[in-house]
């Protein structure tokens, strides 16, 4: 069993049991909050499906059957020693973004009773650390698993996801708070700060 081959895959995966932890934690803060807006259309439906299937079963089946062996490779003995930290970083950062949402984080496009902007915390310079994180996550997943299917699994959906999902939200936040979000949107970077503020609306 791969989950036990190699002492990296045990990092990896316990570092993937930390990440469940803290989504699933706060999904359950938020789970009687009143839905005040729903946009979940057929396609977040499907990017939602993509990324959770796409970005588990692979992990799971080369953890724990030997069904992707065909895919694994030989890792550079570098690469794990850089995925580590920022694995560790990509957590930290998850957990600090749900922090500082609170009551108003939603894994779709939902506006909740309540709802209001945050500028501040990791918000403060950048719009979706969320989203950053995840890619950090994701990138370390590549660096630690020696399987170009199961190290590489997540971050292809999600990019994907990313891609289509973010100008819906910031178009959804706009119509809730208008110039305030707009002006938000000109100060910050969607995914890393933003060098010398800017007026653009976007990245």
């Amino acid at each position: 069993m791969n989950l036990i081959r190699n002492p990296w895959n045990l990092v990896f995966f316990a570092g993937f049991v930390v990440y469940v932890a803290v989504r699933g934690r706060f999904a359950r803060r938020t789970r009687a909050n009143v839905l005040t807006e729903r946009r979940v259309d057929a396609l977040e439906r499907t990017l939602l499906v993509v990324v959770i299937a796409g970005g588990t079963l692979p992990l799971l089946l080369y953890g724990f059957t030997p069904l992707l062996a065909f895919a694994d490779y030989t890792l550079p003995p570098a690469a794990p020693w850089l995925g580590l930290p920022i694995m560790i970083a990509a957590l930290w950062l998850f957990h600090r973004s749900h922090a500082d949402l609170g009551l108003n984080w939603s894994a779709t496009l939902e506006v909740r009773q309540g709802h209001s902007l945050v500028t501040d915390g990791v918000y403060r310079t950048v719009r979706h650390p969320m989203y950053a994180s995840i890619f950090l996550f994701s990138l370390a997943q590549g660096l630690m698993l020696a399987n170009w299917l199961a190290g590489w699994c997540a971050f292809a959906p999600f990019t994907v996801m990313y891609a289509l999902r973010v100008r819906r939200e910031e178009a959804m936040m706009l119509s809730m708070f208008g110039e305030d979000y707009r002006n938000y949107m000109a100060r910050t970077g969607r995914l890393v700060p933003k060098c010398g503020g800017g007026k653009a609306a976007a990245d």
